[in-house]
């Protein structure tokens, strides 16, 4: 088959379009032939810091296609099902070898690019919002990066909570393709002081729940505009600064910094479960899902380097 890989971490230009053996799924995995790949953020992530290695890595989380062989003990799959699917490594590539416990069979009607797109980022926000954050009707919640996958389905999640929702992004016009999705102040973070508008925004009260996957400066601007019992909720290092947080205001407050990893809860019922009821609520057009555009498996490279100029509203996808 053939895959994006590389053997040293370091910017896009790492990644090389080669010939690779074909994965050899285990009992419990399924084997699919991929139709859309999700880049996420940790898969950035994980090619700017991986260790050199001697052999040629297969990065990504996420992707959808159609099942080409089904292990024993995989559940309740069949050739030729279409299926959504997550991993630790693997999506970025012609074919992949994953748990059954991590797919989800697509339901009809439902765009295989779409449905490559769900599973992480609506997991990842139901977490940080719902499950952890305790986020109910009346509260405010404020999201990192709202242009995001994660933003885009955490801004509609707060808002059929019955939240008040403020979001950041990079440019007034990411921004703009927010408001339709609920969202109730934007703040460019490019250009504004992000902890001023939010309190100026919140008439000083800081906020209920707030979201980051970025790290460094921006997780410590959710840190500052917590309220009274706040809940901020920290998903990834994608900003690569130095991890310098100041938790004393935490205290003064009764309020709470929340690392959480859907990865270790995702082949859990409860989180198989929320995923899948997203799943059939995209379906049936509760909830939108953003892609900004596709680029074929070859230019893994360039589809990366785009994410990384903060241009892209939603996801982007690699097409093999």
């Amino acid at each position: 088959m053939k895959a994006a890989v590389y053997s040293r971490g370091g910017p896009p230009e790492v990644f090389r379009y080669i010939e690779v053996a074909d994965p050899t799924p285990k009992p419990n995995e399924i084997l699919i032939r991929n139709e859309a790949i999700s880049i996420e953020g940790g898969d950035l992530t994980n090619r700017a810091y991986a260790q050199a290695t001697e052999r040629d890595h297969i990065v990504g989380y996420q992707s959808a296609g159609e099942v080409l062989w089904v292990g024993p003990e995989a559940g309740d799959f069949a050739v030729g099902d279409k299926v959504a699917v997550t991993g630790t490594h693997g999506s970025h590539a012609e074919l992949r070898a994953v748990s059954g416990r991590t797919a989800w069979k697509v339901p009809e009607g439902l765009d295989l690019k779409v449905a490559a797109t769900i599973p992480i980022p609506f997991g990842t926000a139901d977490n940080c919002l719902s499950h952890y954050g305790q986020l109910k009707a009346g509260d405010t919640a404020f999201i990192q990066s709202g242009a995001g996958g994660v933003g885009v389905a955490a801004i509609q999640i707060a808002k059929r909570a019955g939240a008040r929702v403020i979001a950041t992004a990079s440019s007034d016009e990411r921004l703009a393709a927010l408001y339709p999705l609920g969202l109730d102040h934007g703040i460019n973070s490019s250009t504004a002081d992000v902890v001023a508008q939010v309190m100026r925004l919140t008439d000083g009260k800081g906020c209920d729940v707030t979201l980051d996957g970025n790290g460094g400066r921006s997780l410590q601007q959710c840190v500052a505009v917590l309220g009274w019992k706040g809940r901020a909720t920290f998903i990834g290092v994608t900003a690569r600064e130095d991890m310098k947080i100041d938790v004393r205001s935490l205290m003064a407050g009764n309020r709470a910094l929340m690392g959480l990893g859907l990865g270790l809860e995702m082949g859990t019922s409860r989180v198989r479960q929320m995923v899948g009821e997203y799943m059939a609520a995209i379906a049936a057009g509760d909830y939108q899902v953003q892609i900004d555009r596709s680029f074929p498996l070859a230019q893994a490279a360039q589809a990366h380097a785009f994410i990384e100029s903060r241009q892209a509203v939603g996801r982007v996808l690699l097409i093999p």
